[in-house]
């Protein structure tokens, strides 16, 4: 038996909870001190650099020394609250996960919320730097292009290439492990023959201090604004901690792979602002720090231009290599927060789906897709990556007041390192993130605005979506603690004495399985308006039902209870039924024979139940435990044949059946795939425990093929979705046409899912 309870980042830590064995899933770990470090490494020293060192030294002068000295301090403040957090949890979630658990559940959604935004609104930032350098690179080889409308060449450029790499995500290409390792040590390579060559000719040249003065042309304002601007060059250290599952010893590693990677970068940073303002050619009459401000993005190729030939193609296949990078690895970190938020409910249920084909989210990769386009067109690069750095600079300080609470809260975690000086460096680091994020206002009022209309639209969607759909599952959390504490219920939906024998049968074959307990359900129906106590008048007649299904009970040696609900909806009865008694599991019939009026009637039913937190069978036709001697599972389509292989060794031992997987192989399908659906039937097999025959027919339609295989069959058992009203009236999927056409009775198993759209959700609570 299968249940269904998403996690926070981890996906096969969902799987280990999901599935009702002992056998535990873990990522191995093979992530070194040294991969961990580079990991940091290659997020900080991303396309940041590159891009923003222009328009920061326009605002700071050579005070921009002084800016990334400040930003490594208050980087490193904020690295230790990662360093002690990232030490004791070792699953994957990172500040989403801290935030969630020690602060109240509004926040955990907002930190979630804010990382989709922040980390798409970065990746805007990035496509728009691959726009400058690739479209200099189309500049220096003579190819002009275009203007539409108020798109500029780069923003162009920053669209395709956002949108490009939005499908190579699809198709899940990612940059991981050595090929990643090699692209940071490529990056930091350039930048120290960029270095090298800069201090050689400032040192040759000998006019250091003419250069450098004013060493604060604009003040310490300009300071604070380039310390806003260049913060998202500082941030990446956070992927070390979010990479926890997959590092070795990660109580000590990941402290350390996070000090370590600010410690490679902050000197990086500090001199490439040293060279790229004491090497720049300057025009008589203007500052080295203005003729960068004028470069923006760009800028140190015209300063790397000076230093040998072809220095200026080295910093173009830097940059575009660390914008590229960086783009391909920001929009899958901002789709993974939307789909992980989709998996916590916080978002719609589709948001987690994961592409058939390809295994990836795509509706996350999608909508994330949305946001990158949208601000890269729509706002200059200046305010863009203030946008970011503003979410950034708030999600940061959250981080560090979770840390507050969490060591009030749990102090009985085994810290691999303690921030000193507690709670002083944490505050000292909430003062600083705050500070710099409110002085923003000065830069980029607009950005302030998009962020705060950003945070509006979040409290607004949890306040009317995402808080009902927590409680939901709050209930599901409940059903899963019985799970683990083998506490069973099995919820058997009666209406009419045919269906008892049949619905009790797949029943009692669980209950035995699992050592479970049986509760008999009939709903007494009344009009909307009447007093539920005029049903108790007709519910006396229906204790015969249910007696008749205790004596079955008895009979099997399983144990049972049976209960008349009266509700002026049969659904609702069986829901609160549910709930009220911890199941685990909700039985119900439909009859064969599709008629229009049973559709209606029967998928009325099914919509709402599939607002249950608990999995659903529905049995169509009429069974008899005498007669079940062989059961076909098909596989092939849209039939989920991993779900129907969770239950059917309960049905196997119960009627002491054979059990048949039946594969419908196209003729024109290569001999090589055929052999990997059967290998893949086998994983199934073998990871349910189930002993099974593989059966397979060759033809060109699935259903007629499926049909074929069940000419034999007793009952035929499928995975799938229930269907909704309008799918069941108007729409035939596979799963229907097989059931209405196959000649045995069809158990069918659904797993839970919510449906529950956004706008609907926000018009039920308001009628």
């Amino acid at each position: 038996m299968r249940v269904f309870i998403p996690n926070i980042h981890g996906l096969l830590d969902e799987i280990n909870k999901m599935k009702n064995k002992n056998t535990e899933i873990r990522l191995a770990r093979e992530m070194t001190l040294f991969d961990a470090t580079l990991i940091g490494v290659g997020a900080m020293i991303g396309a940041g650099i590159f891009v923003l060192i222009g328009i920061a030294a326009g605002i700071a002068g050579p005070a921009l020394i002084i800016t990334f000295v400040l930003n490594g301090l208050v980087a490193l403040l904020t690295a230790m609250a990662y360093a002690e957090l990232g030490s004791c949890y070792h699953n994957a979630g990172g500040g989403y996960l801290w935030i969630k658990e020690s602060l109240p559940k509004a926040f955990g959604f907002l930190s979630g919320w804010m990382d989709w935004f922040g980390h798409s609104v970065a990746c805007s930032l990035y496509a728009l730097g691959f726009g400058a350098y690739f479209g200099f690179v189309l500049d220096e080889i003579g190819v002009t292009m275009p203007e539409w409308g108020f798109l500029s060449p780069q923003k162009i450029l920053a669209a395709s290439a956002a949108i490009v790499f939005g499908y190579v995500n699809f198709r899940g290409a990612s940059e991981t492990g050595k090929i990643g390792n090699l692209v940071t040590m490529a990056k930091i390579i350039i930048l120290v023959i960029f270095i090298g060559f800069g201090l050689e000719l400032i040192f040759r040249q000998g006019n250091i201090q003419a250069t450098f003065t004013p060493f604060f042309p604009h003040g310490f304002g300009g300071v604070f604004k380039a310390m806003g601007l260049t913060f998202i060059a500082f941030q990446g250290f956070e992927i070390i901690a979010q990479s926890s599952e997959e590092i070795k010893n990660p109580k000590k590693n990941i402290p350390l792979a996070i000090f370590f990677s600010l410690l490679i970068v902050v000197p990086i940073y500090l001199l490439v602002a040293f060279v790229a303002i004491g090497t720049v050619e300057t025009p008589l009459g203007m500052a080295p720090w203005d003729v960068l401000a004028e470069e923006k993005e760009i800028a140190l190729v015209g300063v790397a231009r000076g230093f040998f030939v072809g220095g200026g193609i080295l910093i173009l296949i830097g940059g575009l290599m660390s914008t590229i990078s960086a783009l391909n690895a920001t929009i899958y970190s901002s789709s993974r927060v939307a789909f992980a938020m989709g998996r916590d409910r916080y978002f719609p249920t589709f948001l987690s789906k994961i592409h058939w084909k390809n295994f990836t989210p795509h509706w996350s990769i999608l909508f994330s897709m949305f946001i990158i386009v949208l601000m890269a067109i729509s706002l200059p690069i200046e305010d863009v990556a203030s946008a970011a750095d503003i979410i950034f600079l708030l999600l940061f300080l959250m981080v560090n007041i979770a840390l507050i609470k969490l060591r009030k809260k749990r102090p009985d975690l085994d810290r691999g390192f303690k921030i000193p000086l507690f709670p002083y460096v944490s505050i000292l680091a909430i003062a600083l993130l705050l500070f710099l994020a409110v002085y923003m206002l000065n830069y980029s009022l607009m950005a302030w605005i998009i962020t705060l209309v950003w945070i509006a639209i979040g409290l607004f969607v949890y306040r009317f979506y995402s808080s009902g759909r927590e409680i939901k599952y709050a209930q599901k959390v409940q059903v899963l603690d019985a799970i683990l504490k083998k506490q069973y219920n099995i919820l058997v939906c009666l209406s009419e004495s045919d269906s008892v024998s049949s619905l009790s049968s797949i029943a009692f074959a669980i209950a035995k399985k699992y050592n479970a307990k049986v509760i008999f359900l009939h709903v007494v129906e009344i009009d909307e308006g009447t007093k539920l106590q005029e049903g108790l008048r007709i519910a006396e007649p229906t204790n015969e039902l249910l007696q008749q299904a205790q004596k079955l009970a008895l009979e099997i040696g399983i144990p049972s209870k049976s209960i008349i609900k009266i509700s002026h909806r049969i659904s609702q009865g069986i829901v609160d039924t549910a709930q009220e008694e911890n199941c685990n599991f909700i039985i119900v019939g439909r009859k064969k024979k599709s008629t229009f009026a049973n559709r209606i009637f029967s998928s009325a039913i099914d919509t709402v139940l599939q607002k249950s937190t608990n999995e659903v069978a529905i049995l169509h036709g009429e069974i008899e435990s005498k007669e079940i001697k062989n059961i076909l599972i098909p596989f092939g389509g849209n039939v989920h044949t991993e779900l129907a292989a969770e239950i059917t060794p309960a049905l196997r031992q119960f009627f002491d059946a054979n059990i048949t997987i039946g594969i419908v192989l196209n003729p024109d399908t290569p001999e090589k795939d055929r052999l990997d659906k059967i290998e893949k039937v086998k994983v199934i097999l073998a990871e349910n425990d189930l002993t099974a025959a593989i059966k397979t027919t060759i033809d060109s339609d699935i259903l007629h093929g499926i049909l074929k295989l069940a000419k034999t069959t007793d009952l035929m058992v499928m995975g799938g979705k229930s269907g909704d009203f309008v799918e069941l009236l108007f729409a035939k999927s596979l799963t229907v046409e097989i059931t209405e056409q196959v000649r045995c009775p069809v158990l069918w198993l659904k797993e839970y899912e919510e449906r529950d759209s956004f706008m609907r959700t926000l018009f039920k609570k308001h009628k």
